[in-house]
Parts: C-alpha cells; sequence; structure tokens
C-alpha cells in the first residue's frame, strides 16, 4: 500500500511538474520569424488547443486544453494570430480570449483613385488588384446617399486602416465607406448649397484634391472651380482627363494637347459642368473646400513650379502667368515636382486653361 501511495505521489509530481512547464514557462516551437494560426469560427477547445500545439505556439495540447476548461470559456475568439516570440500558455489564451488578431496597417493617401486603391491593395498582399476594384465599381453601398454615383469612387475615405491580412474586396470597400460616413457627418454640410448634392460636392471635392497638394489652396481652387459652373464655363480641369483615359485603359502617365480632345463624359475641356462622378477620393480639407468655396474674383490658374499655383481674374492675366510659368520652369534646372504632376504646357494656340 506505501509503495502504491508512493508511486502516485511521483506520478502527481510528475504531472504537476509537467502541467508547470507547460502554461508557465515561455514556448517558441517555431520559425524565429513568427508563425500565423488561424482559428475558425465556433472551433472548439480541443480544435484550437490542436491547432496551437501543431503550430508550436504552446507546448502541450492537453495542458492549454484543460487551461480553457479551468478559465470556464467555451468559445475563444476567431481569427488569425501572429506570434513571433517565446510566450507562455496563458499569454497565448489571453491574446484569443480578448481576440488580438493580426492586422496590418494599410494607408490610403489623399487623392488616390479606385485604382491606386487596388494596385496598393494587391501590393500589400491583401488581396488582387481585380477582387477590389469589382467591389468598388458597385455603388450599392451608397445607393442611400448618392444614388447616382456610377462607382463608390470618391467615397474611398483616405485614411490609416489595420486590415487582417486575407480581405474581400466587399469587407475592405465597406470599410472604406463607412469611413467616408463618419467623417461625412463631421462636416458643416449646412454651408452647401441647396442644390448641391453629396455626389456633386465629392465629385468637386475629388477635382480639387487632384489639382493642388496645398491644403490651404484647396478652398480658392474650389472657389475658381464654383465660378466656372456658376458661368457655365468648362472646369478644363487635366485631372479629369487623366482619369477619362485611365477609365479606357490608355493613361500612360502624362498628357498632350491631342488628349483634351478624348471623348469621354469625365473630360471636363469637351464638356460643361462636373463630370459624372468624382475622379479620385478625397480628404477631409477638399471636402470642406467644396461644401462652401470661398468667395474669389479668379476665373483661371496655372502652376508656378513650387507646388502651388498663379491664380488670375482674366484672361490676359492668366496668359501672362501662363508665360511666367514657363519661364520659371525652362531657368529650373530641377523644378520641384508636385504630388499630382502638372500637365504639359500648351501651345501658344491653346492658353487658356485653369488647371496646372
Amino acid at each position: 500500500m506505501r509503495k502504491a501511495f508512493l508511486f502516485l505521489l511521483i506520478l502527481l509530481l510528475l504531472a504537476a511538474g509537467y502541467l508547470y512547464v507547460a502554461l508557465y514557462q515561455p514556448y517558441q516551437g517555431f520559425a524565429n520569424d513568427g508563425v500565423y494560426v488561424d482559428i475558425p469560427h465556433g472551433a472548439s477547445q480541443r480544435t484550437i488547443a490542436r491547432l496551437l500545439a501543431e503550430n508550436g505556439v504552446v507546448r502541450s495540447r492537453i495542458a492549454f486544453e484543460l487551461l480553457c476548461r479551468e478559465r470556464g470559456r467555451s468559445t475563444l475568439e476567431a481569427g488569425e494570430y501572429f506570434f513571433d516570440r517565446p510566450v507562455n500558455a496563458f499569454a497565448v489564451y489571453d491574446a484569443i480570449v480578448n481576440g488580438r488578431v493580426f492586422v496590418k496597417e494599410f494607408v490610403i493617401p489623399e487623392g488616390f483613385t479606385m485604382f491606386d486603391i487596388a494596385d496598393l491593395a494587391a501590393q500589400e498582399g491583401f488581396l488582387s488588384r481585380d477582387e477590389f476594384l469589382d467591389a468598388a465599381r458597385d455603388p450599392l453601398p451608397i445607393r442611400d446617399i448618392a444614388p447616382n454615383a456610377p462607382t463608390l469612387e470618391g467615397f474611398l475615405f483616405p485614411a490609416t486602416y489595420e486590415f487582417p491580412r486575407h480581405m474581400t474586396g466587399k469587407d475592405m470597400t465597406a470599410a472604406m465607406v463607412k469611413k467616408f460616413r463618419q467623417e461625412w457627418l463631421t462636416l458643416p454640410v449646412t454651408g452647401a448649397p441647396p442644390h448641391q448634392t453629396i455626389l456633386d460636392t465629392v465629385t468637386l471635392a475629388s477635382l480639387v484634391e487632384r489639382e493642388t497638394p496645398r491644403p490651404e489652396e484647396r478652398p480658392h481652387v474650389a472657389g475658381v472651380f464654383e465660378n466656372r459652373l456658376r458661368i457655365g464655363q468648362p472646369l478644363q480641369c487635366d485631372p479629369t482627363v487623366a482619369y477619362a483615359l485611365t477609365l479606357a485603359g490608355t493613361y500612360n502617365g502624362k498628357l498632350d494637347g491631342g488628349d483634351l480632345h478624348f471623348s469621354s463624359p469625365y473630360n471636363t475641356y469637351r464638356n460643361r459642368g462636373l463630370p459624372p462622378g468624382p475622379i479620385a477620393n478625397p480628404g477631409e480639407a477638399a471636402l470642406r473646400a467644396a461644401i462652401d468655396p470661398p468667395p474669389t474674383g479668379d476665373l483661371y490658374f496655372v502652376a508656378n513650379t513650387e507646388g502651388g499655383h498663379f491664380f488670375s481674374k482674366t484672361l490676359k492675366e492668366h496668359n501672362h502667368n501662363v508665360a511666367r510659368y514657363r519661364r520659371l520652369l525652362g531657368g529650373s534646372q530641377n523644378p520641384p515636382a508636385a504630388v499630382a504632376p502638372p500637365a504639359p504646357v500648351r501651345k501658344k494656340s491653346r492658353p487658356v486653361r485653369s488647371s496646372q
């Protein structure tokens, strides 16, 4: 009897030692660059413990399952988890029970088009370019606020997001549209003209965003466009031509005089008024400028080689500024590049321009 008791005591001590090591000692049975573990929805404690043990995150499947049962949680949070250093079983449990799933930052700069975002999402490994564009071309998520929007362009708000490694296009665009709605509610929309719809405002903001990289200039640019819209003068916005060519799959990164004749409803050299929809995704500053453009007597602007523009009220003043721009450009060995590169200078037969 005494021998049996001693044998049982030894077994208990060994089991206690095993559990102590399995639960309290940090463990890393995976490569130094880390391991991803995907916990499926509805997975049982036993399944989760097995997945963690198979991937070298915990030392013992049995010990981790006992820990889960002792803590009384029937299910843990689903998702993909990343482990990059040795941790004990309690730290692993804490991460999963609190749903600290792995996310990557995804930064969308102001003025990116849906095509730019699609390229970036593919480069970052979230999903394919086509999968993102398929979702972005479906305007259903904004039908309630912009029933005539042709796509989600303009409503994919530029911001820093945190996404899992693998996203669907619909989930990604839904997060961006949600962010747009949140930001829109913070804007002074009561100052917008009564005839101006959300789609009109976002479209105008996208033109402003693409025309100037300077936030302090955006209200002035919006004011020029507002003047042109009011008197029925074509906006003559170069970025709209670039967007029209992008939609057609023929844009090579620069414009020439012949491109101004390109047949597209987005070409504001050929068509008066705003294009059918936004040409990019504007940020807060551009949206604020488009909601309530300040009064200005200017009708023209041209690049000044320093990332900004010369503004003018008359065609004569504008032509003078165009000549000034050419002189500055010719005298600079390394003219500074703007965020949205200025379109090539027109020949003298085409001096009238409202864009860069």
